[in-house]
């Protein structure tokens, strides 16, 4: 029903939304949040050459669900309003998990560690 076209078209569409937004939204929340660094890696290893497409795929649609405004809880409610983003972001690294390495999650240590103030 849907052709290889149809998908590469979707991957480059949440691959533009994950460059345009993540890094601003993520500078004004990443810090309130608990699976920040999960957050960061499955960016690095979304953007890492090494990491095959369908693996991307999975990650930039979950970082595509973060960065877009409007999902099936809005993110400006108290404690509640990133819990779906949480699960989007839980259910692509248990599915990737194998090629998110340790460098990755290394990154995000460091992004988090600088506050992610010169990045993006």
């Amino acid at each position: 029903m849907f052709g290889h076209s149809t998908a590469w078209a979707g991957l480059q569409r949440d691959e533009q939304r994950v460059r345009q937004g993540f890094w601003p939204k993520a500078k004004r929340i990443a810090a309130t949040l608990p699976f920040s660094q999960d957050l960061l890696a499955a960016y690095y290893c979304a953007f890492d050459r090494q990491t095959p497409a369908q693996v991307k795929a999975a990650l930039f649609g979950a970082l595509a669900y973060f960065v877009l405004p409007v999902d099936a809880m809005p993110d400006i409610l108290p404690m509640l309003g990133y819990t779906d983003d949480a699960l989007v972001l839980v259910t692509a690294l248990r599915m990737v998990s194998g090629h998110i390495r340790d460098e990755h999650y290394e990154a995000a240590r460091r992004a988090l560690a600088r506050n992610l103030s010169d990045i993006g």
